[in-house]
C-alpha cells in the first residue's frame, strides 16, 4: 500500500487526482484506482465525491499526516536508530521576520530534533500560504491574512505588532493625519498581505496620499531613514525600536494592528516535530531569552 499512500500524499499536496497524477507519472483513472483500492483497504471513505470532484474529507485529512508519517519512516528504514524522526522541515518566511525569531526557533528546535534537515523558504505572505496549502511548504512564518483560511491550514498568532506613522526626525509636528498628507508617502507593497491591510486602512480615512514610492515591507524604515519621506509601519518593538533619524507618531483616534503568526498544513497537525518548532518559534517570540518550550 506504500504506491497508494504516495499518491495519497500527492493528491492533498497537487488538489485533484488528474494534478496528481502529472505530478507522479500516473494516468487519472491510475490515480482514482488507488485511492478506491486505499479505501477499501483502510475501511473508510477519504473523499467526498461530487460529480466528477473528489474532495478530502475529515477522515482523509487524517489520513495523509498519518501517511506522511509512515512515508517518512520507511525513507528512513535503512538510516540509524537516531536518525528515525522527521526528515527533514519545510519552513516559509517571510523578510519581516526578525532573524533572532528564525535563529531562536531553530536552535531550540534542533536540540530535540538534531537530525531533522531544515529547508527555510523566503518569500511574501500571500504565496507562501500557497505552498503551505498545497504541501511544499509544512508551515510558514507569515503575516495573517484578512480572508477565512482555508480548512488545509491553521493558524497560531505569535504576536501583534501596532502600526504607526513613521518619518524622518527633523520633521517638526505630531499630527499623523497632517503629516502623512503633506509628506511623500512610501507605500507598503500591496502584493503582501501587510500592504494590503495598510491599503485597506487608507482608503477607510476620509483623506489621500502622496504616493512616491511601493516597497517590500522591510525596506521601508531605511527609505524613512534616507529622506523619500513618511509611512505606515508596523513596529513590533515600539517606537524606541527606531534607528537613528526615524522617529514615529502613533495613530491617535485609530486603530491599526498587524499579526505575525505560523500558518501550517492541516495534514500535520499530529506530527511531533512540527508542532515543537511551532513551540519554539513562540518561545523565541516571547519576552526575554528563548527557553526550551
Amino acid at each position: 500500500m506504500f504506491a497508494e499512500l504516495r499518491t495519497l500524499i500527492a493528491v492533498a499536496r497537487h488538489g485533484t487526482f488528474s494534478s496528481a497524477g502529472e505530478h507522479s507519472g500516473l494516468t487519472q483513472a491510475a490515480v482514482s484506482g488507488q485511492m478506491k483500492r486505499l479505501e477499501e483497504w483502510i475501511g473508510f471513505s477519504l473523499f467526498t465525491r461530487t460529480g466528477r470532484s473528489a474532495i478530502l474529507n475529515e477522515d482523509g485529512i487524517r489520513t495523509v499526516g498519518r501517511a506522511k508519517e509512515i512515508i517518512a519512516l520507511f525513507d528512513a528504514i535503512g538510516a540509524p536508530d537516531h536518525a528515525c524522526a522527521m526528515a527533514e522541515l519545510r519552513i516559509g518566511k517571510i523578510g519581516q521576520v526578525e532573524p533572532a525569531i528564525l535563529a531562536g526557533g531553530l536552535a531550540l528546535f534542533r536540540e530535540r530534533f538534531a537530525n531533522t534537515r531544515v529547508f527555510v523558504t523566503p518569500g511574501i505572505s500571500i504565496h507562501l500560504l500557497d505552498q503551505v496549502e498545497t504541501g511544499e511548504l509544512d508551515l510558514a512564518l507569515m503575516i495573517r491574512p484578512s480572508m477565512m483560511l482555508s480548512p488545509e491550514v491553521t493558524w497560531q498568532t505569535l504576536r501583534q505588532d501596532e502600526v504607526f506613522l513613521v518619518l524622518p526626525e527633523d520633521v517638526v509636528g505630531d499630527d499623523w493625519v497632517e503629516q502623512i498628507q503633506r509628506l511623500p508617502f512610501i507605500r507598503y507593497d500591496r502584493t503582501s498581505y501587510g500592504g494590503r491591510q495598510i491599503d485597506r486602512f487608507l482608503r477607510s480615512l476620509p483623506l489621500s496620499v502622496n504616493d512616491a514610492v511601493e516597497v517590500p515591507g522591510h525596506c521601508m524604515i531605511k527609505m524613512v531613514q534616507h529622506g523619500f519621506g513618511a509611512a505606515l509601519v508596523p513596529l513590533p518593538g515600539g517606537p524606541c525600536s527606531l534607528p537613528k533619524g526615524v522617529r514615529a507618531i502613533p495613530l491617535v483616534g485609530r486603530s491599526l494592528v498587524r499579526e505575525l503568526g505560523i500558518v501550517r498544513s492541516s495534514f500535520n497537525e499530529r506530527n511531533a516535530a512540527i508542532d515543537y518548532v511551532c513551540a519554539c518559534f513562540a518561545a523565541a517570540v516571547g519576552p526575554g531569552p528563548a527557553t526550551a518550550p
